[in-house]
């Protein structure tokens, strides 16, 4: 059957965009194509509110059948955080019969060049963009986020970062000419000449672990590198969250076969309850590649267990903000309580530790002491959160038991300078919703290190009074080395501080954010510009984006002729 989507269809479709997300990764510049905004959508194909909600529920009970080889059972079970029953059952794939039409279908992929593949990964998000709306509600019954959130991180920025890792996989792949003539100088003799074919290959078969809170922005780095640089992508959802990467599955499978390749170039791969097939997933001899997003102790297992495969890991850290002197201690304060709040702190960039001096800090509206700056801060999380609504919408729902049980549990390790408390949500009664709590520690006490030294993933935060800054900036410097950040955030207006502390982040690998009191905050990155995670410290051992991610998922591969 002939394609419906030709090469040059698809090169003058994408190109221009291809060609500006190129230019976006070289200046760093703001740029995206994927409109963050709600009402943006309803034209050209794409779906408005109405009809993204009416898609998705039309989905709630139904069996999504991929067409993929090897389906010997359908699984399910996905309760939203918000208390609905999803109802969707997947393909439970038979490995055997999977990964060898997988595999199959990768030298044709191989042999369709570079920006082939890269346009035909554009028209698959194309494709994601016109059904933000429906992956919205996706995201948010399955991650805990609140639309809005939904909407944008599980939408257009994510999106934004799977164009963004295309980018990266198009230059990288460019890089080396596709052939050369080669003459090399005799003297009286004849040169010696050789055509030289340079092509770029696959490593094998990607293998994309998804993570809860985030399927979508953090499953599509990995997934759009590998499949750009010409591997199959097998994706594997977190038994919680498959919706919304299995419908990016659906899309894969419709656009690729569309343009004249193998479908199962990506595949799902859901489980039953309770079978954990990520092991063995990950150290099958098939699988080359593995990304992964979440707990330390399984990404520090994938490191050192999954041997055949190039593995790209995002961990736990323990973040850290240094509070040493303002000129907004108002706008600080208000930076601070909403990057707590959002999404009830279960992001890896959320602040957990706030370095203070003992003695106090220097604002603009005077001196104020450990214990004013702590409870300042509680207020501005109380009037952040004090109207529910507003607080729906920005803390969402819980996303499992156990962060609730830690938020539970971090109230006896210190005294209580903001305690959580529950709020209903009347749309959805089901939901856990509860406000962040903070924990103030000495940190000259010894029983405080095993609170603020170790990673409390959700609406925990510990304020921790040191003797001076210089203290603060060395227990910065030990807590990224040893346990890993995602995010450092620092409040100064002494040049000395300031330098100090970057000099702390560029030895230790951190990304680091200075004196925020608008609209950016500590817990957020912009794809093309902002890069999550180092790669160099023990929260991450890859960036999202940079060359790194992309280059070693693939090799070039050289065939030479003579004359």
């Amino acid at each position: 059957m002939a394609a419906e989507l030709t090469a040059p269809e698809l090169i003058a479709k994408h190109r221009p965009t291809l060609d500006q997300a190129l230019e976006a990764i070289r200046t760093r510049a703001y740029w995206s194509p994927h409109p963050e905004h709600p009402k943006a959508y309803g034209e050209h194909g794409s779906l408005d509110a109405a009809a993204g909600k009416a898609a998705f529920d039309a989905l709630l009970g139904t069996r999504l059948d991929l067409g993929q080889a090897g389906t010997d059972d359908w699984v399910g079970g996905e309760i939203s955080p918000y208390g609905i029953e999803l109802g969707v059952s997947y393909p439970h794939a038979d490995l055997d019969v999977l990964l060898p039409a997988m595999k199959a279908g990768q030298p044709a992929w191989r042999d369709a060049g570079a920006e082939v593949r890269a346009v035909v990964c554009l028209e698959i998000l194309k494709r994601i963009s016109d059904r933000t709306h429906k992956f919205a509600h996706a995201v948010m019954h399955t991650s805990g986020q609140a639309f809005l959130m939904a909407f944008q991180a599980g939408g257009p920025h994510a999106q934004d970062r799977g164009l963004e890792a295309v980018a990266y996989a198009y230059a990288e792949q460019v890089r080396t000419p596709e052939s050369a003539e080669w003459s090399k100088p005799q003297g009286k003799r004849d040169p010696l000449v050789l055509t030289k074919n340079f092509t770029p290959v696959p490593r094998g078969i990607g293998l994309v672990i998804g993570c809860n809170t985030f399927p979508t922005w953090n499953g599509y780095p990995g997934l759009f590198a590998s499949l750009a640089t010409g591997n199959a992508v097998l994706v594997k959802p977190h038994p919680r969250a498959v919706l919304p990467l299995a419908l990016t599955v659906r899309i894969a499978r419709e656009v690729l076969t569309e343009a004249g390749f193998a479908a199962d170039l990506v595949a799902l791969a859901a489980e039953r309850p309770g079978e954990g097939i990520a092991k063995a997933l990950a150290t099958r001899p098939e699988i080359r590649i593995i990304d992964y997003t979440g707990s330390t102790s399984f990404g520090d297992w994938l490191e050192a267990n999954a041997r055949q495969a190039q593995v790209y890991t995002e961990k736990a850290g323990v973040n850290t903000v240094i509070v040493h002197s303002t000129d907004d201690y108002k706008g600080m304060l208000s930076n601070l309580a909403f990057s707590l709040s959002l999404y009830s702190g279960q992001m890896c960039t959320t602040p957990q530790n706030l370095l203070i001096p003992r003695e106090g800090i220097l604002t603009d509206q005077g001196p104020k002491t450990f214990d004013e700056v702590t409870a300042d801060l509680a207020r501005a999380v109380d009037g952040l959160l004090g109207d529910d609504a507003r607080a729906n919408a920005l803390l969402g729902a819980i996303v499992n038991p156990d962060v609730k049980a830690r938020l539970e549990a971090a109230a006896g390790l210190g005294e209580v300078a903001l305690a959580s408390r529950e709020i209903s949500n009347p749309e959805f009664p089901g939901a856990v919703v509860r406000t962040p709590v903070i924990v103030k520690l000495d940190g000259a006490k010894p029983d405080a290190e095993a609170a603020y030294m170790s990673e409390c993933f959700g609406p925990v935060s510990f304020a921790v009074a040191l003797d001076s800054v210089t203290d603060a900036v060395e227990l910065l410097r030990r807590t990224v080395r040893e346990k890993g950040a995602m995010t450092v955030g620092a409040y100064t207006t002494d040049s000395e501080v300031e330098r100090a502390i970057e000099e702390v982040c560029l030895e230790e690998a951190a990304q680091l954010s200075f004196n925020l009191t608008g609209g950016v905050f500590v817990n957020q990155t912009a794809a093309f510009s902002d890069f999550h995670g180092s790669g160099g410290n023990p929260a991450a051992n890859a960036a999202l984006c940079d060359g790194a991610f992309v280059a070693n998922r693939f090799r070039v591969v050289e065939v030479r002729h003579q004359g």
